[in-house]
């Protein structure tokens, strides 16, 4: 809901992003995170054998939610410096903590940090949902396995498929996806505590030269929140190459969604299938009988937008100078969140399509049989031989009757007749043509393909992701 009209506001939260994902990438979340982060910091430097007290962290524990915000602001006009101002800010809610705040850390020591837990925090919200559609369509798949449609190539007819067929095509490449993005959340490292050109002098200062407590001090606060490792080494920032590597990842989600939505689009044109329309949906203010795609044209827009986003941290990467250059904040703000907060719209926006898709089977049927006589040209031709025709005479026969039939369609408008010819040409008198018009017989193994897709791939993702598959998305707008 939109509370001021005087400002511009996000359409990505507006219109399409779930509130888990913008709350997650919300001001207070990343606050709140720094919080804890020094939190951690500091627990972790008094069992190290640093001088500080259990009230004080009993202190800083008490007031990770509570941040005084109009404080923070006046902190940071004074200071221009946004981790000092929370730091300050953060040493008025909690006195007795002040003078261990932030002790030996650099501001990368905490933002740094903060923004790799909310980036794979928010991997694991993308993970969910691209589940969320994988299930839905194989549920999909699995109804119309063997619901015998025209295949296409270059937008033309080509040889027969089924319903079910196609949409494992697109829950395919989901699938490619979400093994990136598990692989991408589970090798993904912590920035670690490094200190101002990441080569932990202060720390070193602190444990009276230590090289051990340092190396414990980071794979401590590492481990406090839930990182495996940390980066084995960095400058001032973790590699940018790593946000690279992230939106790369969201961006090969906009593909196959891009891809999917696109066919969705064109088989909306032909009839075929199309999203859902709500019953009081207006499709033009104009045209009252129209029913457009808005949702899938909705989601190849904002995939666009990720595709074009996934540019910035490769160039930010690139312009990082020596331990890093500041030239990265200000675009990084933009650029991470909005490619999680597309990422996201677009799957909220495919789980409520792949969950009400409808299937007109006679259209479909009665395109496949204005091309089924072309395509079964080659089986009659066979089944003409095996009844004791010449293969080069059957073959011409045919060819003569099948450009006059072309014609007939393309010419006049008329219906594909075909079949009709051949029947009344002696040369196949003895070929059963009503068999050979059986779209099931032009299927070869698309429904067991079917099966066996939803077996290999799409069940074990059912079984790790079993308590996010029953996600009901409405959309916003």
């Amino acid at each position: 809901m939109i509370q001021r009209t005087d400002i511009y506001t996000s359409p990505l939260v507006e219109r399409n992003a779930s509130k888990e994902m913008a709350e997650l990438f919300g001001a207070d979340t990343k606050f709140r995170m720094w919080r804890q982060i020094w939190l951690e910091l500091a627990k972790a430097e008094k069992k190290l054998g640093l001088k500080i007290t259990q009230t004080q962290i009993k202190q800083m524990a008490g007031h990770l939610d509570d941040i005084d915000y109009k404080k923070a602001a006046e902190f940071e006009k004074k200071f221009r410096h946004d981790v000092m101002a929370h730091v300050h800010t953060f040493g008025l809610a909690a006195p007795k903590a002040a003078p261990i705040i932030h002790l030996g850390a650099t501001s990368c020591d905490i933002g740094d940090n903060a923004d790799l837990i909310i980036l794979r925090d928010g991997l694991r919200i993308i993970a969910g949902k691209v589940a969320c559609l994988i299930d839905r369509l194989g549920r999909f798949a699995k109804q119309y396995k063997s619901l015998p449609t025209l295949g296409f190539t270059h937008f033309q007819p080509a040889q027969l498929t089924t319903v079910g067929k196609r949409a494992t095509l697109w829950a395919y490449e989901f699938v490619m996806e979400l093994a990136e993005i598990d692989r991408r959340i589970e090798t993904m490292p912590f920035r670690g505590i490094k200190g101002t050109t990441g080569t932990q002098a202060t720390f070193l200062t602190l444990f009276n030269g230590n090289h051990s407590k340092v190396k414990k001090l980071d794979q401590m606060v590492a481990k406090a929140f839930g990182f495996k490792e940390s980066c084995i080494v960095t400058g001032q920032t973790y590699p940018r190459k790593l946000d690279t590597l992230i939106v790369n990842t969201l961006a090969g989600v906009a593909q196959s969604a891009h891809k999917m939505c696109n066919d969705i689009r064109l088989l909306a044109n032909l009839k075929e299938i199309e999203e859902p329309f709500e019953k009081s949906q207006i499709g033009s203010s104009a045209m009252a009988y129209k029913r457009n795609p808005m949702r899938c044209e909705r989601v190849t827009g904002l995939a666009r937008l990720v595709l074009s986003l996934a540019t910035s941290p490769a160039m930010t990467a690139c312009e990082q100078w020596l331990e890093r250059t500041l030239d990265d904040s200000s675009n990084r703000r933009v650029s991470l969140t909005e490619a999680f907060l597309a990422t996201d719209g677009i799957l909220e926006i495919l789980i409520n399509v792949a969950s009400g898709l409808v299937v007109y089977p006679k259209v479909i049927a009665s395109h496949v049989m204005a091309e089924l006589p072309f395509m079964a040209t080659e089986e009659i031709l066979m089944a003409g031989v095996k009844a004791g025709g010449h293969r080069q005479q059957l073959h011409e026969r045919i060819r003569v009757h099948s450009h006059a039939a072309a014609a007939q369609v393309k010419t006049l408008g008329k219906e594909n007749d075909l079949i009709a010819r051949l029947q009344s040409d002696p040369a196949f008198a003895k070929v059963n043509l009503k068999a050979a018009l059986d779209p099931k017989r032009y299927l070869g193994r698309a429904p067991q393909q079917t099966d066996e897709f939803i077996a290999a791939a799409v069940a074990p993702i059912r079984r790790k992701y079993k308590n996010q598959l029953n996600k009901k998305v409405e959309l916003k707008v």
